[in-house]
C-alpha cells in the first residue's frame, strides 16, 4: 500500500482530472498503451477493478494499492505526459503551484523525506505554512543592517536545509579560511558559501570558492548562494567543468512561493551542470 493520503488523492485527481471517470486526455487505449509502454505495468488487469472499470477508478485504485516507489515512478510518468499535452494544446497552467505540490508527493513516496536525521523537521508536504514562514523571514532579512543580514541569511539557509531534511551543518572555520557551513544531499556533502549583498557576485568570488573546495576531498562540492545573482562576465569567466553549483535569490524567492522541495531544485540543477557543465541555470528553466 502506498502512503498516498487522501488529501494528497484529492490533489491528484485535480491535476491529472480524474473526475467522471476520466484521466487527462486520455482514451481506453492510449490509457493501456501509456501504461505499458512507460512503465510496463498493465494497467487493463481486473485487479484494478475493484472500485470500478473506468480509468480513474483504477488509477485511483492502483496508486493507493502499489507500493510507495512505484506510485513516485507513475506519478512522475503521467506528470511529464500532462505537461507535453498541455504544451501542445497552449493550455495554462489552472492549479496553484501545481508542480512543486506533486513533487513533495513524489519525494516523500520515493523516501526523501525519511532522510533527515532524528529530531529534525521532514520535507515539508505541499500546502505547508513551513514555506510561507520561510518566505517571510526571507523577506524580513531585506530590512536589517548589513552586517546582520549576512548572519541572518546563514541562519536562514540553516533552516532551510534542515527543513528539507539536508543534516546543515553551521559555519565552521578552517585554518585560514571561513566556510558558511556545508549540508548533505543524496549522500554527497556540499559546501555552502552564502552571500546576501547588493552586489551581484563576479568571478573572482566564484574562483575563490572553488579553491577552497579544491584543497579539501577530491569528491568535494560547493553551493554558492547569492541573494543578488551573478554576473553574466563572471560566469563566463568563471567557466564550465567545476564542482560549484550556483543559486540566486529569485532560485530562493520561487522555490518558496511554488512549494518547489529544495533537494528538487538541487537536484535539478547538479543535472544539469552535469550535462551542461554551467554553474547556474535558473529555476525558471529548470522548471518552466
Amino acid at each position: 500500500m502506498s502512503d498516498i493520503r487522501p488529501i494528497e488523492m484529492s490533489f491528484l485527481d485535480k491535476i491529472f482530472r480524474m473526475g467522471n471517470g476520466y484521466v487527462l486526455k486520455f482514451s481506453d487505449r492510449t490509457f493501456s498503451e501509456f501504461f505499458s509502454g512507460e512503465l510496463n505495468i498493465d494497467i487493463d488487469n481486473p485487479i484494478y477493478e475493484r472500485e470500478g472499470t473506468s480509468k480513474g477508478k483504477r488509477l485511483r485504485y492502483f496508486l493507493r494499492t502499489v507500493d510507495n516507489a512505484t506510485a513516485a515512478r507513475t506519478l512522475q510518468a503521467l506528470w511529464e505526459y500532462r505537461e507535453a499535452e498541455r504544451e501542445e494544446s497552449g493550455e495554462p497552467e489552472d492549479i496553484n503551484n501545481a508542480q512543486g505540490r506533486l513533487l513533495a508527493i513524489i519525494n516523500k513516496l520515493s523516501g526523501q523525506a525519511q532522510t533527515a536525521p532524528s529530531g529534525s523537521s521532514p520535507i515539508p508536504a505541499s500546502n505547508s505554512p513551513q514555506f510561507f514562514e520561510l518566505k517571510d523571514e526571507l523577506l524580513k532579512i531585506t530590512s536589517l543592517e548589513p552586517q546582520a543580514r549576512g548572519y541572518a541569511f546563514e541562519k536562514f539557509l540553516t533552516k532551510l536545509f534542515n527543513l528539507h531534511g539536508l543534516s546543515p551543518r553551521e559555519p565552521f572555520r578552517n585554518r585560514g579560511e571561513q566556510i558558511d557551513g556545508s549540508f548533505q544531499l543524496s549522500h554527497e556533502t556540499y559546501l555552502v558559501e552564502a552571500k546576501y549583498t547588493g552586489n551581484a557576485t563576479s568571478a573572482a568570488e566564484l574562483h575563490v570558492f572553488q579553491s577552497k573546495i579544491d584543497q579539501k576531498a577530491t569528491w568535494s562540492r560547493g553551493l554558492f548562494v547569492s541573494i543578488s545573482g551573478f554576473t553574466q562576465e563572471g560566469l563566463d569567466a568563471f567557466g564550465r567543468r567545476k564542482s560549484v553549483i550556483c543559486m540566486d535569490g529569485l532560485d530562493l524567492f520561487e522555490m518558496l512561493e511554488r512549494e518547489i522541495p529544495l533537494n528538487s531544485l538541487l537536484e535539478q540543477k547538479i543535472r544539469k551542470a552535469a550535462e551542461t557543465g554551467l554553474p547556474y541555470v535558473g529555476i525558471r528553466d529548470l522548471f518552466p
